[in-house]
């Protein structure tokens, strides 16, 4: 198969998951990446976050704040921390391995949904 159609495939799987259930686009098109493309690890969470620059976001947050599902206190409060913790986590990945950055992505998936899975 020609990898812009993988490519594409990718983009709509993610997209509609991440509309119909909030997640981060990044829980699909990370692995995918990885394991479709042969990506190294690192240039898969780079790309992933490079396409996450609005308006994607904005769309599908748009579609749950007209319904009146946003907490936009929340979600600024959120914002903040996530710059700051955005470029503080991508100067730390810059120092370390594929591998070692490839199994903490794993576990990181691993205990999310262990904790979705069992939680109340």
């Amino acid at each position: 198969m020609e990898t812009w159609i993988i490519l594409l495939v990718i983009g709509l799987v993610a997209g509609i998951l991440s509309g119909v259930v909030g997640i981060g686009g990044g829980i699909i098109i990370i692995p995918a990446l990885v394991l479709l493309l042969n990506f190294s690890q690192k240039s898969a969470q780079g790309t992933t976050l490079a396409l996450m620059v609005p308006p994607i976001g904005f769309l599908a947050a748009w579609a749950y704040y007209k319904q009146g599902f946003v907490d936009i206190k929340v979600a600024a409060l959120i914002c903040v921390g996530f710059v700051l913790g955005s470029f503080l986590g991508a100067k730390w990945t810059m120092t370390i391995s594929d591998g070692t950055l490839k199994k903490i992505f794993s576990i990181v998936l691993i205990l999310i949904a262990l904790k979705m899975l069992f939680s109340k």
